[in-house]
């Protein structure tokens, strides 16, 4: 029993469970899988608090949050700094509506993340979540090139194995089947060039030739496509949820020039990978680019409130300028730029520059790397890479049935093991918070070595 765990009650966790499982359409999830028993089962976790990297459940068990709940708490459940930020801003305004008024959360948060950009991106527009910032993305871009004279540009690019979110316009420029399949006929067609995944070398090429490949790609069908495309969407250096397909920063200077030459916008999805997450504060910063479009959310609130936004340069900006309001952006949201989740983020952005985060993350990241060197060697391992504070690896499971169970298997070992990681497939990866201490990385890396021994033992 740890200090700061309450009395475990299993009859009140398990009535939470039943209650969840009775009213609450868990996301992400096949709802029978968190009804089943048994070993590869998806058992419901019912909460009761979080404090630093660790989550606690009512039955008195802790779990360090190995993947920030989903990649957005940067600094630890109940982080005093953010806390005291909200209760602060709870006395002064918890909401207005922004069409048509402003307040100073919102202004000096814009200003702040220009700032950040070297103020290549000046406006902000803001929204609740990371599917609705890529559609606000999309859609500027189309209206941008139309108000310019360009209205044929309406065709968007996307990698292999891309994710930007389940709306239907951030669907139809995603390419992971299990989420867009079943809503095809719903969907926009987009076009689907090869991803630059380092996976994907060849004898005798590095991740930068694999870059070079997929960069060719896309000019072809630029050229192909000449003045019918208004954007290209990337990942930059990470595509997350299609199992962690890593690239080097070279695609992201290549498709940039592409961009440049043949008139297209660039949209960086940094929703998974901004906010220090690459290593950077932006991820685009590794290639020194900046896009037309960057799209933030999840660790901007350091996991508190839904909160996102897109950074665009002034030229986007000014297309819209004008005295005819259909040359407006027509876009809205009921709680954009909510004052609280404003604050959270500001909170979040002084945590980074008063503890010079990203500078003690490399140190950070050394450490864990150091810890899961087991792994790194592991016989059943392949590509066990890094990018920042990202880690993966892909499990060889040669049994299609082990194979189709493996994550529901993991996920379960792994909490057995006080540890939440839930792999993508095969692919095993780790996002921890950047609050983790000596003690915290030592048992992260333990239990997932424990973890995957136990999975694989059981294929």
């Amino acid at each position: 029993m740890h200090n700061d765990q309450p009395s475990p009650d299993s009859t009140a966790a398990d009535n939470l469970v039943a209650r969840s499982l009775a009213s609450v359409w868990h996301p992400c999830t096949q709802m029978q899988h968190h009804a089943q028993h048994g070993p590869d089962a998806m058992p419901l976790i019912p909460v009761s608090h979080g404090r630093g990297a660790w989550l606690y459940d009512t039955g008195g068990k802790r779990y360090l949050d190995g993947i920030s709940s989903w990649w957005v708490n940067l600094f630890g459940h109940a982080n005093p700094r953010i806390n005291a930020a909200l209760k602060d801003q709870l006395d002064r305004l918890e909401h207005a509506m922004l069409s048509g008024f402003t307040h100073e959360p919102v202004v000096t948060l814009s200003e702040q993340l220009a700032v950040l950009t070297g103020y290549a991106l000046g406006h902000c527009f803001y929204a609740s979540d990371g599917a609705s910032a890529v559609e606000i993305a999309l859609k500027m871009s189309f209206h941008a090139w139309r108000n310019a004279g360009q209205g044929d540009k309406q065709e968007f690019v996307c990698l292999r194995g891309s994710y930007h979110g389940e709306t239907l316009g951030a669907l139809a420029v995603t390419d992971v089947a299990l989420f867009r399949d079943a809503y095809g006929p719903l969907l926009r067609a987009a076009h689907v060039t090869t991803s630059p995944d380092a996976r994907g070398a060849l004898d005798g090429e590095s991740a930068a030739d694999v870059a070079r490949r997929a960069a060719a790609d896309l000019e072809a069908l630029l050229q192909q496509r000449s003045g019918r495309i208004a954007a290209v969407i990337v990942e930059p250096l990470v595509q997350c949820a299609t199992g962690m397909a890593m690239h080097d920063p070279l695609y992201l200077k290549l498709v940039r020039e592409l961009c440049d030459r043949h008139q297209v916008h660039m949209i960086a999805d940094e929703i998974a990978v901004g906010c220090g997450r690459s290593g950077r504060f932006f991820a685009c910063e590794h290639a020194n680019v900046w896009p037309d479009f960057l799209c933030l959310s999840k660790g901007i609130s350091g996991g508190y409130l839904p909160l996102s936004l897109v950074m665009t340069t002034d030229e986007v900006y000014q297309a819209f300028y004008h005295v005819d309001a259909a040359r407006g952006f027509l876009h809205s949201h009921s709680y954009t730029g909510n004052p609280l989740a404003c604050r959270a983020a500001l909170a979040t952005l002084a945590i980074f520059a008063e503890d010079r985060v990203l500078q003690r993350n490399t140190e950070r990241a050394a450490a864990i790397s150091a810890a899961l060197a087991p792994l790194a060697g592991h016989p059943q391992v392949r590509h066990f890479r890094r990018q920042g504070m990202i880690w993966a690896f892909d499990a060889v499971v040669n049994d299609a049935d082990a194979a189709r169970t493996f994550s529901r298997r993991f996920f379960s070992a792994a909490l057995q093991n006080e540890l939440l990681l839930r792999p993508i497939g095969r692919t095993v990866y780790l996002m921890p918070p950047y609050v983790l201490d000596d003690g915290d990385i030592a048992h992260m890396a333990a239990a997932t070595l424990r973890s995957f021994e136990q999975t694989m033992a059981e294929a």
